[in-house]
């Protein structure tokens, strides 16, 4: 049975963790509003954009002239997976959802033979997926010095993507992250980028004709790439919308733990302290009936 002492120093150091869960919480929290509110600032956005190029790839069809990166190569043999999780922890398993989506996909994949090839964008997805798949990743993003995602982030990896399917790296390209619902629900998803898909609620609008200029098959060249950055972009600020939310959720969830834990230690504390008042008083007792 522990002492009273190593009761009393549980009790102050369970104490100081949950003054630190406390604040983490409130930081979480703060950061949450603004998080939240960049991520469901972009989704109209990153909407409009894929029913933009649904309507101008309706127009090209089967152009030989469209881009490759819309229509593909025509292969699907070599799959690149780019997996966003946070840099950090402590945020529940807001890391280990997507980590275990992402490898559910690659573990298929290897299933029907398929080669897969993994980008990794947050340290938490690297450190999980290399314990199963470190030979299959070949790039990882390091966003630990960003303090704030913006547009160049997610363009410097929607470019690094375009460069390695022009060398011809992969077939297929699909996005790994997760989307916000609420702070208790984030949601893993999977995007294909290349070829390019319409994600859902992109829908082109019906019975409407365009004229471009210039012609189609150049503004999709210019069109395509941007929208590559711009959904990694979104998923990025999903992400971190995400991250705040399960991070606040277990932080939460933390503090009312070492409340709980605070009660019973003291609860411990008091008992042992009353049984050892008790046993002094009846050796006090007994040695003077003695005399």
């Amino acid at each position: 049975m522990p002492s009273l002492k190593d009761l009393k120093n549980r009790i102050a150091s369970v104490k100081a963790t949950q003054k630190i869960t406390k604040a983490m919480k409130m930081v979480a929290a703060a950061k949450l509003r603004r998080a939240q509110e960049a991520a469901e600032a972009a989704r109209p956005y990153s909407q409009r954009m894929s029913a933009v190029l649904s309507n101008i790839a309706q127009a090209v069809g089967g152009d030989a002239d469209a881009p490759l990166l819309m229509t593909g190569n025509g292969k699907d043999q070599t799959h690149l997976l780019v997996v966003c999780t946070a840099e950090r922890g402590l945020c529940g398993g807001f890391n280990g959802q997507i980590a275990r989506f992402a490898r559910d996909h690659v573990r298929k994949l290897l299933a029907q033979g398929k080669t897969v090839k993994i980008i990794c964008v947050g340290k938490k997805g690297f450190d999980i997926l290399r314990r199963e798949f470190a030979s299959l990743i070949i790039d990882r993003v390091d966003l630990r010095e960003v303090k704030k995602i913006s547009f160049e982030n997610a363009d410097a990896i929607g470019h690094k993507i375009i460069s390695l399917f022009e060398k011809g790296e992969f077939d297929v390209c699909t996005l790994f992250y997760s989307e916000f619902k609420s702070v208790i629900s984030q949601i893993p998803t999977g995007l294909q980028l290349i070829p390019a898909a319409t994600p859902e609620g992109a829908s082109a609008d019906q019975g409407a004709i365009y004229e471009y200029e210039p012609d189609a098959g150049e503004i999709l060249s210019d069109l395509i790439p941007r929208n590559i950055s711009v959904q990694v972009f979104r998923a990025l600020l999903e992400n971190v919308a995400g991250e705040m939310g399960a991070k606040m959720s277990a932080m939460d969830n933390a503090t009312r733990n070492a409340g709980e834990m605070i009660n019973k230690l003291t609860l411990s504390y008091n008992r042992q302290r009353q049984a050892q008042i008790t046993k002094e008083l009846i050796e006090i007792i007994s040695g003077a009936e003695a005399l």
